[in-house]
Protein backbone atom coordinates (compact mmCIF):
# COMPACT_ATOMS: atom_id res chain seq x y z
CA UNK A 1 0.00 0.00 0.00
CA UNK A 2 2.91 2.68 0.98
CA UNK A 3 4.46 2.03 -2.55
CA UNK A 4 1.00 2.54 -4.61
CA UNK A 5 0.55 5.62 -2.62
CA UNK A 6 3.62 7.10 -3.56
CA UNK A 7 3.11 5.88 -7.19
CA UNK A 8 -0.07 7.84 -6.92
CA UNK A 9 1.35 10.64 -5.81
CA UNK A 10 3.25 11.51 -8.50
CA UNK A 11 0.24 12.23 -10.69
CA UNK A 12 -0.85 15.51 -8.18
CA UNK A 13 0.54 18.38 -7.75
CA UNK A 14 3.26 19.84 -5.61
CA UNK A 15 1.71 20.16 -2.41
CA UNK A 16 -0.61 17.50 -2.55
CA UNK A 17 2.27 14.61 -2.64
CA UNK A 18 3.69 16.40 -0.38
CA UNK A 19 0.79 16.20 2.11
CA UNK A 20 0.29 12.63 1.32
CA UNK A 21 4.12 11.57 2.03
CA UNK A 22 3.77 13.67 5.20
CA UNK A 23 1.33 10.96 5.94
CA UNK A 24 2.62 8.08 4.68
CA UNK A 25 5.56 8.19 6.90
CA UNK A 26 3.45 9.31 10.32
CA UNK A 27 1.43 6.29 9.81
CA UNK A 28 4.29 3.97 9.75
CA UNK A 29 5.67 5.58 12.60
CA UNK A 30 2.55 4.92 14.59
CA UNK A 31 2.52 1.20 12.96
CA UNK A 32 6.19 0.87 14.54
CA UNK A 33 5.62 2.12 17.79
CA UNK A 34 2.97 -0.22 18.10
CA UNK A 35 5.09 -3.06 17.18
CA UNK A 36 6.99 -2.36 20.68
CA UNK A 37 4.27 -2.30 22.92
CA UNK A 38 4.72 -6.17 23.33
CA UNK A 39 8.22 -5.74 23.84
CA UNK A 40 7.91 -2.95 27.05
CA UNK A 41 4.84 -5.18 27.85
CA UNK A 42 7.26 -7.59 28.26
CA UNK A 43 8.42 -6.04 32.24
CA UNK A 44 5.08 -5.97 33.30
CA UNK A 45 4.49 -7.98 36.44
CA UNK A 46 3.34 -11.64 35.40
CA UNK A 47 2.83 -15.11 36.86
CA UNK A 48 6.50 -15.74 36.43
CA UNK A 49 7.52 -12.78 38.32
CA UNK A 50 6.02 -12.71 40.87
CA UNK A 51 6.88 -16.17 41.78
CA UNK A 52 10.55 -15.45 41.16
CA UNK A 53 9.55 -12.06 43.66
CA UNK A 54 7.72 -14.83 45.91
CA UNK A 55 10.75 -17.12 46.26
CA UNK A 56 13.26 -13.78 46.82
CA UNK A 57 10.49 -12.55 50.02
CA UNK A 58 10.82 -17.00 51.11
CA UNK A 59 14.41 -16.26 51.24
CA UNK A 60 14.69 -13.30 53.11
CA UNK A 61 12.38 -14.78 55.36
CA UNK A 62 14.55 -17.27 56.18
CA UNK A 63 17.86 -15.17 56.55
CA UNK A 64 15.33 -13.18 58.85
CA UNK A 65 15.04 -16.71 61.36
CA UNK A 66 18.59 -16.80 61.11
CA UNK A 67 19.28 -13.83 62.81
CA UNK A 68 16.51 -14.51 65.60
CA UNK A 69 18.50 -17.52 66.08
CA UNK A 70 21.44 -16.11 65.92
CA UNK A 71 20.36 -13.47 68.22
CA UNK A 72 18.94 -16.05 70.69
CA UNK A 73 22.19 -18.34 71.06
CA UNK A 74 23.51 -14.52 71.63
CA UNK A 75 22.09 -13.89 74.64
CA UNK A 76 22.09 -16.98 75.93
CA UNK A 77 25.91 -16.98 75.81
CA UNK A 78 25.84 -13.76 77.10
CA UNK A 79 28.05 -12.42 74.11
CA UNK A 80 25.71 -9.42 72.99
CA UNK A 81 27.70 -6.98 75.39
CA UNK A 82 31.04 -7.52 73.85
CA UNK A 83 31.41 -5.31 71.00
CA UNK A 84 30.79 -1.61 72.80
CA UNK A 85 30.83 0.49 69.54
CA UNK A 86 28.92 0.66 66.16
CA UNK A 87 29.79 1.29 63.19
CA UNK A 88 28.45 0.35 59.61
CA UNK A 89 31.04 -0.54 57.76
CA UNK A 90 34.49 -0.59 60.21
CA UNK A 91 33.33 -3.08 62.33
CA UNK A 92 32.45 -5.34 59.48
CA UNK A 93 36.15 -6.47 59.54
CA UNK A 94 37.32 -7.81 63.37
CA UNK A 95 40.66 -7.48 64.95
CA UNK A 96 43.21 -9.03 63.23
CA UNK A 97 46.75 -8.77 64.98
CA UNK A 98 47.54 -9.38 69.11
CA UNK A 99 47.76 -5.40 69.65
CA UNK A 100 43.90 -4.63 68.11
CA UNK A 101 42.64 -7.61 70.15
CA UNK A 102 44.20 -6.06 73.28
CA UNK A 103 42.67 -2.96 72.20
CA UNK A 104 39.17 -4.49 71.47
CA UNK A 105 39.13 -5.64 75.18
CA UNK A 106 40.52 -2.91 76.65
CA UNK A 107 37.54 -1.34 75.72
CA UNK A 108 34.99 -4.07 76.74
CA UNK A 109 36.99 -3.74 80.34
CA UNK A 110 35.59 -0.25 80.68
CA UNK A 111 31.83 -1.62 80.77
CA UNK A 112 30.00 -2.93 84.11
CA UNK A 113 29.71 -6.19 82.58
CA UNK A 114 33.06 -6.75 82.69
CA UNK A 115 33.34 -4.68 85.86
CA UNK A 116 30.85 -6.64 87.81
CA UNK A 117 30.55 -10.00 86.37
CA UNK A 118 33.52 -11.08 83.80
CA UNK A 119 36.49 -9.13 86.13
CA UNK A 120 38.60 -12.86 85.47
CA UNK A 121 37.90 -12.62 81.82
CA UNK A 122 40.91 -13.98 79.64
CA UNK A 123 41.43 -12.71 76.34
CA UNK A 124 40.38 -16.19 74.49
CA UNK A 125 37.16 -16.25 76.51
CA UNK A 126 36.66 -12.41 75.09
CA UNK A 127 37.21 -13.45 71.73
CA UNK A 128 34.33 -16.30 71.86
CA UNK A 129 31.88 -13.79 72.85
CA UNK A 130 33.25 -10.92 70.50
CA UNK A 131 33.14 -13.28 67.54
CA UNK A 132 29.62 -14.72 68.46
CA UNK A 133 27.68 -10.80 68.71
CA UNK A 134 30.43 -9.57 65.40
CA UNK A 135 28.95 -12.57 63.49
CA UNK A 136 24.77 -11.48 65.06
CA UNK A 137 25.76 -8.26 63.58
CA UNK A 138 27.04 -9.31 59.97
CA UNK A 139 24.46 -11.57 59.89
CA UNK A 140 22.07 -8.31 60.18
CA UNK A 141 24.21 -6.74 57.49
CA UNK A 142 23.14 -9.71 55.07
CA UNK A 143 19.97 -9.92 55.54
CA UNK A 144 19.68 -5.89 54.66
CA UNK A 145 21.31 -6.59 51.53
CA UNK A 146 19.40 -9.56 50.71
CA UNK A 147 16.23 -6.75 50.93
CA UNK A 148 18.00 -3.96 49.43
CA UNK A 149 19.74 -5.02 46.29
CA UNK A 150 17.07 -7.19 45.07
CA UNK A 151 14.21 -4.82 45.40
CA UNK A 152 16.45 -2.28 43.14
CA UNK A 153 17.13 -4.88 40.54
CA UNK A 154 13.39 -6.15 40.45
CA UNK A 155 12.23 -2.19 40.53
CA UNK A 156 14.18 -1.69 37.59
CA UNK A 157 13.15 -4.49 35.75
CA UNK A 158 9.66 -3.54 36.08
CA UNK A 159 8.72 -6.77 38.55
CA UNK A 160 6.57 -5.02 41.11
CA UNK A 161 3.29 -3.74 41.00
CA UNK A 162 1.79 -0.59 42.18
CA UNK A 163 1.27 -1.99 45.82
CA UNK A 164 3.91 -4.15 46.03
CA UNK A 165 6.10 -1.63 45.50
CA UNK A 166 4.42 0.32 48.77
CA UNK A 167 5.44 -3.47 50.62
CA UNK A 168 8.98 -4.05 49.74
CA UNK A 169 9.61 -0.14 50.50
CA UNK A 170 8.03 -0.69 53.78
CA UNK A 171 9.94 -4.15 54.48
CA UNK A 172 13.41 -2.48 53.49
CA UNK A 173 12.84 0.85 55.90
CA UNK A 174 12.02 -2.27 58.50
CA UNK A 175 15.35 -3.45 58.05
CA UNK A 176 16.58 -0.57 58.68
CA UNK A 177 15.11 0.37 61.50
CA UNK A 178 15.86 -3.10 63.07
CA UNK A 179 19.20 -2.10 62.67
CA UNK A 180 19.05 0.83 64.39
CA UNK A 181 16.65 -0.88 67.26
CA UNK A 182 19.24 -3.49 67.83
CA UNK A 183 22.36 -1.26 69.00
CA UNK A 184 19.57 0.67 70.95
CA UNK A 185 19.19 -2.27 72.74
CA UNK A 186 22.89 -2.59 73.28
CA UNK A 187 23.46 0.46 74.88
CA UNK A 188 20.73 0.02 77.73
CA UNK A 189 23.32 -3.14 78.90
CA UNK A 190 26.59 -0.36 78.31
CA UNK A 191 25.21 2.21 80.59
CA UNK A 192 26.58 2.29 84.13
CA UNK A 193 24.04 1.84 86.83
CA UNK A 194 25.29 2.72 90.24
CA UNK A 195 21.58 2.30 91.79
CA UNK A 196 21.14 -1.00 90.91
CA UNK A 197 22.60 -4.42 92.28
CA UNK A 198 21.55 -6.94 89.37
CA UNK A 199 23.55 -7.96 87.16
CA UNK A 200 24.40 -5.75 83.99
CA UNK A 201 22.09 -6.45 81.04
CA UNK A 202 20.12 -4.84 78.14
CA UNK A 203 16.97 -3.54 78.69
CA UNK A 204 13.97 -6.32 78.83
CA UNK A 205 11.37 -4.04 77.00
CA UNK A 206 14.17 -3.12 73.98
CA UNK A 207 15.33 -6.49 73.89
CA UNK A 208 11.32 -7.30 73.55
CA UNK A 209 10.78 -4.56 70.88
CA UNK A 210 13.88 -6.07 69.05
CA UNK A 211 12.89 -9.17 68.68
CA UNK A 212 8.93 -8.22 67.84
CA UNK A 213 10.16 -6.31 64.83
CA UNK A 214 12.32 -9.09 63.96
CA UNK A 215 9.20 -11.10 63.68
CA UNK A 216 7.21 -8.94 62.17
CA UNK A 217 9.47 -8.64 59.51
CA UNK A 218 9.28 -12.34 59.10
CA UNK A 219 5.96 -12.11 59.36
CA UNK A 220 5.18 -9.60 56.69
CA UNK A 221 7.77 -11.60 54.43
CA UNK A 222 6.74 -14.77 54.77
CA UNK A 223 3.02 -13.80 54.18
CA UNK A 224 3.04 -12.17 51.39
CA UNK A 225 6.00 -14.45 49.53
CA UNK A 226 3.12 -17.27 50.46
CA UNK A 227 0.19 -15.59 48.60
CA UNK A 228 2.39 -15.23 45.95
CA UNK A 229 3.46 -18.87 45.70
CA UNK A 230 0.24 -20.28 46.82
CA UNK A 231 -3.02 -19.99 44.69
CA UNK A 232 -5.59 -19.77 46.83
CA UNK A 233 -8.73 -21.97 47.27
CA UNK A 234 -11.64 -21.31 46.00
CA UNK A 235 -13.96 -21.97 49.03
CA UNK A 236 -17.51 -22.72 49.57
CA UNK A 237 -18.25 -19.17 51.35
CA UNK A 238 -20.34 -20.79 54.81
CA UNK A 239 -20.43 -19.50 58.25
CA UNK A 240 -18.15 -22.62 59.39
CA UNK A 241 -15.65 -21.30 56.95
CA UNK A 242 -15.55 -17.92 58.65
CA UNK A 243 -15.55 -19.12 61.85
CA UNK A 244 -12.56 -20.96 61.15
CA UNK A 245 -11.05 -18.23 59.82
CA UNK A 246 -11.59 -15.78 62.80
CA UNK A 247 -10.59 -18.87 64.96
CA UNK A 248 -6.71 -18.99 63.12
CA UNK A 249 -6.29 -15.60 63.01
CA UNK A 250 -7.00 -15.45 66.91
CA UNK A 251 -4.66 -18.44 67.35
CA UNK A 252 -2.00 -16.42 65.21
CA UNK A 253 -2.22 -13.48 67.42
CA UNK A 254 -1.95 -15.88 70.60
CA UNK A 255 1.51 -17.75 69.19
CA UNK A 256 3.05 -13.90 68.35
CA UNK A 257 2.00 -13.05 71.73
CA UNK A 258 3.65 -15.79 73.70
CA UNK A 259 6.65 -15.94 71.46
CA UNK A 260 6.84 -12.06 72.35
CA UNK A 261 6.86 -12.70 75.99
CA UNK A 262 9.69 -15.15 75.89
CA UNK A 263 11.74 -12.15 74.77
CA UNK A 264 10.75 -11.00 78.67
CA UNK A 265 11.83 -14.18 79.97
CA UNK A 266 15.11 -13.80 78.32
CA UNK A 267 15.96 -10.26 79.34
CA UNK A 268 15.04 -11.30 82.83
CA UNK A 269 16.62 -14.40 83.12
CA UNK A 270 13.12 -15.70 84.23
CA UNK A 271 14.01 -19.29 83.13
CA UNK A 272 15.87 -19.78 86.46
CA UNK A 273 13.18 -18.60 89.11
CA UNK A 274 10.86 -21.98 89.60
CA UNK A 275 12.62 -24.77 87.61
CA UNK A 276 9.21 -26.96 88.11
CA UNK A 277 6.52 -27.96 86.47
CA UNK A 278 3.33 -27.92 86.17
CA UNK A 279 3.76 -25.94 90.07
CA UNK A 280 5.81 -23.37 90.60
CA UNK A 281 7.59 -24.57 93.69
CA UNK A 282 5.12 -25.72 95.98
CA UNK A 283 2.42 -23.76 95.13
CA UNK A 284 0.39 -23.05 91.87
CA UNK A 285 0.12 -19.33 92.20
CA UNK A 286 3.63 -18.22 93.91
CA UNK A 287 3.58 -15.57 96.64
CA UNK A 288 5.88 -13.50 95.12
CA UNK A 289 3.64 -13.08 91.74
CA UNK A 290 2.60 -8.94 92.56
CA UNK A 291 5.67 -8.73 94.87
CA UNK A 292 6.40 -5.00 92.88
CA UNK A 293 4.53 -1.27 93.41
CA UNK A 294 2.90 -0.47 91.07
CA UNK A 295 1.11 -3.55 90.15
CA UNK A 296 1.32 -3.62 86.26
CA UNK A 297 5.44 -3.58 87.04
CA UNK A 298 5.15 -6.95 88.15
CA UNK A 299 4.41 -8.01 84.06
CA UNK A 300 7.72 -6.22 83.17
CA UNK A 301 9.86 -6.36 85.46
CA UNK A 302 9.05 -9.08 88.08
CA UNK A 303 10.61 -12.38 87.06
CA UNK A 304 8.72 -14.81 88.79
CA UNK A 305 5.40 -12.67 86.98
CA UNK A 306 6.93 -12.82 83.53
CA UNK A 307 7.61 -16.60 83.99
CA UNK A 308 3.98 -17.33 84.76
CA UNK A 309 2.67 -15.00 82.38
CA UNK A 310 4.83 -17.00 79.58
CA UNK A 311 3.36 -20.23 80.92
CA UNK A 312 -0.47 -19.33 80.57
CA UNK A 313 0.31 -17.95 77.06
CA UNK A 314 1.90 -20.98 76.21
CA UNK A 315 -0.65 -23.48 77.41
CA UNK A 316 -3.39 -21.38 76.01
CA UNK A 317 -1.65 -21.37 72.69
CA UNK A 318 -1.45 -24.91 72.68
CA UNK A 319 -5.50 -24.98 73.88
CA UNK A 320 -6.47 -22.57 70.96
CA UNK A 321 -4.35 -24.71 68.50
CA UNK A 322 -6.02 -28.00 69.48
CA UNK A 323 -9.09 -26.47 69.11
CA UNK A 324 -8.24 -24.88 65.64
CA UNK A 325 -7.08 -28.53 64.84
CA UNK A 326 -10.72 -30.46 66.52
CA UNK A 327 -12.82 -27.30 64.47
CA UNK A 328 -11.40 -27.95 60.95
CA UNK A 329 -11.44 -31.66 61.45
CA UNK A 330 -15.44 -31.32 60.73
CA UNK A 331 -14.86 -30.01 57.62
CA UNK A 332 -13.98 -30.74 54.19
CA UNK A 333 -10.62 -28.83 53.37
CA UNK A 334 -8.48 -29.09 50.82
CA UNK A 335 -5.63 -31.42 51.69
CA UNK A 336 -2.78 -28.86 51.73
CA UNK A 337 -4.72 -27.05 54.89
CA UNK A 338 -5.53 -30.11 56.23
CA UNK A 339 -1.72 -30.62 56.51
CA UNK A 340 -0.52 -27.43 57.40
CA UNK A 341 -3.44 -27.16 60.27
CA UNK A 342 -2.35 -30.91 61.32
CA UNK A 343 1.83 -29.57 61.49
CA UNK A 344 0.88 -26.89 63.46
CA UNK A 345 -0.77 -29.09 65.99
CA UNK A 346 1.90 -31.21 66.53
CA UNK A 347 4.59 -28.38 66.53
CA UNK A 348 2.56 -27.05 69.10
CA UNK A 349 2.91 -29.67 71.65
CA UNK A 350 6.71 -30.39 70.75
CA UNK A 351 7.21 -26.58 71.51
CA UNK A 352 5.53 -27.10 74.74
CA UNK A 353 7.24 -30.11 75.69
CA UNK A 354 10.85 -28.04 74.91
CA UNK A 355 9.81 -25.23 76.95
CA UNK A 356 9.14 -27.57 80.11
CA UNK A 357 12.29 -29.48 79.39
CA UNK A 358 14.25 -26.15 79.37
CA UNK A 359 12.78 -24.99 82.46
CA UNK A 360 13.27 -28.91 84.28
CA UNK A 361 17.18 -28.53 83.55
CA UNK A 362 17.88 -25.29 84.55
CA UNK A 363 18.01 -23.45 80.64
CA UNK A 364 21.16 -25.39 79.20
CA UNK A 365 21.87 -23.41 76.10
CA UNK A 366 21.25 -25.96 73.36
CA UNK A 367 17.85 -26.64 74.41
CA UNK A 368 16.89 -22.94 75.33
CA UNK A 369 18.37 -22.26 71.59
CA UNK A 370 16.05 -25.15 70.21
CA UNK A 371 13.42 -24.16 72.14
CA UNK A 372 13.45 -20.24 70.89
CA UNK A 373 13.72 -21.20 67.42
CA UNK A 374 10.97 -23.97 67.64
CA UNK A 375 8.36 -20.48 68.78
CA UNK A 376 9.61 -19.32 65.03
CA UNK A 377 8.41 -22.00 63.43
CA UNK A 378 5.11 -22.29 65.49
CA UNK A 379 4.83 -18.92 64.16
CA UNK A 380 5.52 -19.91 60.47
CA UNK A 381 3.29 -22.53 60.75
CA UNK A 382 0.81 -20.28 62.20
CA UNK A 383 1.29 -18.14 58.86
CA UNK A 384 0.78 -20.47 56.54
CA UNK A 385 -2.74 -21.41 57.86
CA UNK A 386 -3.35 -17.93 57.63
CA UNK A 387 -2.51 -18.25 54.04
CA UNK A 388 -4.17 -21.25 53.09
CA UNK A 389 -7.30 -19.97 54.71
CA UNK A 390 -7.42 -16.64 53.07
CA UNK A 391 -9.98 -15.10 50.80
CA UNK A 392 -9.40 -14.50 46.70
CA UNK A 393 -9.59 -10.89 46.31
CA UNK A 394 -11.98 -9.83 43.73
Amino acid sequence: MFVISLLFCQCLNPQMRQWLVKRSQSTVTVEAGATCTPAAAATVPSAATNRIVGRWLLGCSGLVVGAVVLGGVTRLTESGLSMVDWHLVREMKPPQSQAEWEAEFSKYQQFPEFKIMNHDMTLPEFKFIFYMEWGHRMWGRLVGLAYILPTVYFWRKGYFTRSMKGKVLGLCGFVFFQGLLGWYMVKSGLEDKPESHDIPRVSQYRLSAHLGSALLLYCASLWTGLTMLLPAHKFAESKRLLQLRKFAKGTGGLVFLTALSGAFVAGLDAGLVYNSFPKMGERWIPDDLLAFSPTLKNFFENPTTVQFDHRILAISSLTAITGLYMFSRRMRLPRRTKIAISLLAAMAYGQVALGISTLLLYVPTPLAATHQSGSVALLTLAIWVLAELRKIPK
